[in-house]
């Protein structure tokens, strides 16, 4: 049983955030010394209109005069967008079976969530929405977050902004789910996803993909990559399904997303974890086929880190 103390840590803390810019800061260095052309283009920021005040807002784009007309309560303020910059949305599985883990470590796991003594898929799936937002911050990209649940059944989202500030706002948002938006639905996920983005952007899946119809949801997504530039980045799970061996001959389990429960076998019960990663190969295989790049993330927090920062560059990059 997790303690109070455990429930309210945040997934991602400053020290990790620190950590990830070291390491991009350290991949980047071969574009930001010596003689070549700038990475970053444009000529300032343009007004967009006014809106509220949301968590991670800097303090200079609050516009008094328009707040006093609403008593501040809430705060308006100015928004800015820089047409030159690419987009970057990070669309970020928020289902309940994220967060389940293990509070005894499984072998191979380096980096803070050793020094926590536990470790969730969500704490994955954070962790890569910070490495790219902070690859973001360093381009001077805008960047948001959609969050789904299960296989897209309720989308929710945060408008892409510029700025380190954002990227903590969209952390937080993705942990206590407060400060997001729902997404107006159309006939289609992919048709849906691209109505919320409002330029060309690179689109991040970030997810265990452990839902049904999955394939579905692939085609959708490869629909979407005809307009935008769309990857998956499948978080392994399998050590989550790794379960302590049980005298039991039959043990009850229930799954957290549907409430269903379903005896299973000692031996089914041991087999667990092979049958998700089987099940995420064959994901990774049809998202393939269907013209989709994949990248697969382990528990090693710095080896991810490079991996992620290394694609996500990448692919801005190619966008110039």
């Amino acid at each position: 049983m997790r303690t109070r103390e455990q429930e309210v840590a945040p997934l991602v803390n400053l020290s990790e955030i620190t950590e990830i810019e070291l390491v991009i800061l350290k991949r980047m260095r071969e574009f930001t010394m010596g003689e070549h052309r700038s990475l970053f283009h444009g000529s300032g920021f343009d007004f967009v209109g006014l809106r509220g005040y949301e968590a991670g807002d800097r303090f200079e784009t609050i516009d008094w005069a328009q707040s006093s007309l609403t008593n501040f309560s809430p705060l308006v303020v100015r928004d800015f967008e820089q047409p030159s910059t690419a987009g970057v949305v990070v669309v970020a599985d928020h289902s309940s079976s994220t967060r389940c883990g293990v509070d005894a470590l499984p072998e191979g796991v380096i980096g803070p969530a050793a020094a926590r003594g536990n470790v969730l898929i969500a704490h994955a799936v954070a962790r890569a929405i910070a490495t790219i937002g902070m690859s973001a911050v360093f381009f001077q990209d805008s960047f948001g977050l959609i969050t789904f649940q299960g296989g897209f059944d309720r989308l929710q989202a945060i408008r892409p902004r510029i700025g380190k500030g954002q990227v903590m706002h969209c952390l937080d948002a993705y942990q206590h789910e407060r400060g997001l938006e729902d997404l107006k639905r159309s006939e289609s996920l992919s048709g849906t996803l691209a109505g919320f983005l409002r330029k060309t952007s690179l689109v991040p899946v970030v997810s265990d993909f452990l839902f049904d119809d999955v394939d579905p949801v692939i085609d959708e997504l490869a629909r979407l990559d005809v307009q935008h530039d769309v990857f998956l980045v499948i978080v392994d799970a399998t050590f989550a399904y790794r379960l302590p061996s049980v005298s039991a001959g039959w043990v009850e389990a229930v799954d957290v997303e549907t409430g269903r429960s379903r005896v299973v076998s000692r031996g089914q019960l041991r087999g667990m974890a092979d049958k998700v990663r089987g099940w995420q190969d064959e994901v990774a295989a049809k998202a393939t086929r269907a013209g989709l790049d994949v990248l697969r993330l382990d528990l090693n927090d710095t080896k991810s880190d490079i991996a992620l920062t290394e694609f996500a560059v990448e692919r801005r990059l190619r966008k110039r």
